[in-house]
């Protein structure tokens, strides 16, 4: 089978870990969640007294780089390969109100997304990968054969993340949630370095009134029309 790489970008909170894992498993590819990495290293930089909703020590940061080891270990339990830090499981601290919070501080540092950006693109040399993330499309993977931008009003948005996070017995107001939404979707789109933006032949995907079984079945045509055509230009 001709494997391909698909790259998912979109804002905060539109389900693009959600539907990349399912995406992955019914390939049988390799999921890689890289927010999870730009939370792991805020998380680091949190506990290192690096960063705080009033500053962030950017030199400091960089300095301690090559201190942080990120990797992925598949838990048969949940079905999905975790976060971890320097040999810690994370994946439950970095889902974290506190994290989502700082995250895109620590993610507009130039030095932060080269380290990450080459490990990622490491991992997907050998294609048959789905990555999602902020410039898995542009930066990343630019010649990915699928391209995904996945998108809904932030209203929508804060919703979810607002219910996810009371599922975790998280205290928070959905206020508070709705206004992180549209501080990271402001600091996402605006940052100097890989700026979250649409790649050119990246096929946009609005999900505000869509269920869950609905967008996978859309998402996972895509995917199997592009395999079935690589196939064919292979054959």
């Amino acid at each position: 089978m001709e494997k391909i790489t698909i790259a998912i970008d979109g804002y905060s909170s539109t389900g693009k870990s959600t539907i990349a894992k399912q995406l992955a498993k019914a390939l049988n590819y390799i999921y890689v969640d890289t927010g999870a990495m730009y939370r792991a290293v805020t998380l680091y930089a949190m506990r290192n007294g690096f960063v705080s909703e009033n500053a962030c020590d950017v030199e400091a940061l960089i300095a301690s780089l090559h201190d942080i080891e990120l990797r992925f270990v598949y838990n048969d339990a949940v079905g999905f390969a975790e976060m971890y830090l320097n040999d810690e499981n994370v994946e439950r601290e970095i889902r974290t109100m506190e994290v989502s919070k700082l995250v895109s501080k620590v993610a507009t540092i130039e030095d932060v997304r080269q380290k990450l950006v080459a490990i990622q693109q490491k991992m997907g040399l050998e294609k048959g990968i789905v990555m999602d993330g902020r410039d898995i499309g542009t930066v990343v993977f630019p010649n990915a054969e699928l391209k995904i931008f996945m998108t809904a009003s932030p209203e929508k948005r804060a919703t979810r993340r607002y219910k996810e996070l009371l599922d975790k017995g998280e205290d928070v107001k959905y206020s508070e949630v709705l206004k992180n939404v549209e501080h990271r979707d402001y600091v996402d789109s605006h940052r100097e370095i890989s700026p979250l933006r649409k790649a050119g032949n990246a096929i946009v995907f609005d999900n505000s009134d869509m269920g869950l079984e609905d967008q996978f079945s859309r998402i996972l045509d895509f995917a199997n029309r592009v395999i079935n055509k690589q196939k064919k230009d292979v054959h």
